[in-house]
């Protein structure tokens, strides 16, 4: 369901904004970590996750401007993606990386299928290698996250998510001529300030933990 939406959301907005709102997931991943998976709550985490998602506001300025449907599906497509996320991390304790992306993978084909035959078109050569593009790099990017997940707390890989403004942002513009305005660079300051700091103090944390040993 997550994934209809994102591409839903992808059709009708800038790659920027899809990305931006797509920030509000760590929010849902860090409350649902707490609860469902026991890790705590630490409070250095919800004021990066806080900080990330201000700067994903300055992007939007909601109220500015009318909301598009697209950004209503990256909204719903949000705590769908933190469910995944979570039971990913659930099975990080089981299963390796490698076999829950398969897992993902298969999934994610069997369960697309059938919406995907009902407006089915045989694909050009051209198509079908951005296609296959798209599925190295999703993999890739899939079994990274996976990995993070394995060696760290789920609450502490999200903010580093925020990162991801960065690299939409520059894309858009490079290869669909999406002009980015000053809101997007500001925020985007704002996001990989958060995300820095949140490294500092996991670092801290690991050397305490440490000393104290």
């Amino acid at each position: 369901g997550g994934v209809i939406l994102w591409f839903l959301a992808m059709s009708r907005i800038p790659i920027a904004e899809v990305t931006a709102l797509g920030f509000t997931t760590p929010i849902f991943v860090t409350l649902g970590a707490a609860v469902f998976l026991s890790e705590r709550l630490k409070p250095y985490r919800v004021v990066a996750v806080v900080i990330g998602f201000v700067g994903a506001l300055l992007i939007l300025r909601p109220g500015l401007r009318v909301i598009d449907i697209g950004a209503l599906a990256q909204l719903g497509a949000a705590p769908l993606f933190a469910c995944s996320y979570l039971m990913a991390k659930s099975a990080t304790r089981r299963e390796s990386s490698s076999m829950i992306v398969v897992l993902l993978s298969v999934f994610c084909t069997l369960t697309l299928a059938l919406p995907a035959l009902s407006v089915w078109r045989a694909p050009t050569l051209e198509e079908l290698m951005l296609l296959g593009l798209t599925a190295l790099l999703a993999t890739s990017g899939h079994y990274c996250m996976t990995r993070a997940l394995k060696a760290a707390e789920v609450s502490a890989v999200q903010p580093f998510i925020f990162l991801q403004l960065v690299w939409a942002t520059i894309l858009g513009l490079i290869l669909f001529d999406e002009n980015p305005d000053v809101w997007i660079w500001l925020g985007g300051a704002v996001i990989v300030g958060s995300a820095t700091w949140m490294a500092q103090q996991e670092v801290r944390s690991i050397q305490l933990q440490s000393k104290t040993r």
